[in-house]
C-alpha cells in the first residue's frame, strides 16, 4: 500500500523545474486564429508572461518572420520581458532551429512548457519533437489558438496521445504559487489573478474589499 507524504508530485510544475517557450504570439498569426478570441488570447498571454516573470521561470521567446511577414510579438509579452532577446526563425517547427536547442540545453530543464500560435503547427512541431527526445511537455491550451476549433482540438489530442500534458493559463500561475503561505510571491500572484483571472479575479477583489480576506497568508 502506498504511503502518503506531504510533498508535491513529480509531474507538478514549480518555478525551477521547467523552461517556458512562448511561440509566435504575433499579429499575422492572430488574424486567422478562430478557436479563441483575440482579447482572451492576449489576456492569457499576459497572465502566462507575468507568472513566468514573477517566479523567475527560464523563458524563451520566439517569433517567425517577424520583420518580413508576421509582425512583432504581443506587447503583453514584450512589456513583461523588455530585455529578453526574441529569437526570430524561418522554421515553422521551433525545435528545428539550432538556437532554440542551444538555449534549451543551456537552461538544462527536462520539463518544457509551450504556448503559442497556431496549435496545430507551431505547438505540435516542438511538442512532438521534444517528447521524442525525452523531455516532458506541457501545453498551456488557452494561451494557444488555431484557425478553427477543430484544428485546435485535434492538435491537442495528437499531443496528448503521445504524452503531452494540457493545462490553462490560470492553472499555470496557481501551480507555481501552490501555497498561499509563500509570502514572497503572494502579492504579485494575487495582483496577476485580479488583472487577468476573470471571475476569479473579481472574487479576489470582492473578498479583499468586503472583509479583508487573505488566502491563509
Amino acid at each position: 500500500m502506498p504511503t502518503a507524504k506531504a510533498q508535491p508530485g513529480k509531474t507538478l510544475l514549480d518555478p525551477s523545474n521547467h523552461t517556458l517557450i512562448m511561440i509566435d504570439h504575433q499579429s499575422q498569426m492572430s488574424f486567422a486564429t478562430k478557436s479563441i478570441d483575440a482579447v482572451s488570447l492576449r489576456n492569457n498571454a499576459a497572465l502566462v508572461s507575468k507568472a513566468a516573470k514573477e517566479f523567475n521561470v527560464s523563458t524563451i521567446l520566439t517569433t517567425v518572420a517577424e520583420k518580413s511577414f508576421s509582425g512583432p510579438i504581443f506587447d503583453e509579452i514584450r512589456s513583461v520581458f523588455p530585455e529578453t532577446h526574441v529569437i526570430d526563425r524561418t522554421t515553422m517547427n521551433t525545435w528545428e532551429d539550432p538556437r532554440i536547442a542551444e538555449r534549451v540545453n543551456a537552461i538544462g530543464k527536462d520539463k518544457i512548457v509551450l504556448a503559442g500560435l497556431w496549435t496545430s503547427v507551431c505547438i505540435v512541431g516542438p511538442a512532438l519533437s521534444a517528447l521524442d527526445q525525452g523531455f516532458e511537455v506541457y501545453v498551456i491550451a488557452d494561451a494557444c489558438g488555431d484557425v478553427s476549433d477543430e484544428a485546435h482540438e485535434r492538435a491537442l489530442e495528437r499531443m496528448i496521445q503521445l504524452g503531452a500534458r494540457p493545462m490553462t493559463s490560470l492553472q499555470y500561475l496557481l501551480e507555481l504559487q501552490r501555497d498561499w503561505a509563500r509570502g514572497e510571491t503572494y502579492n504579485q500572484t494575487v495582483a496577476t489573478s485580479i488583472a487577468h483571472g476573470g471571475a476569479y479575479g473579481l472574487g479576489l477583489i470582492y473578498a479583499k474589499t468586503m472583509f479583508g480576506a487573505s488566502e491563509g497568508h
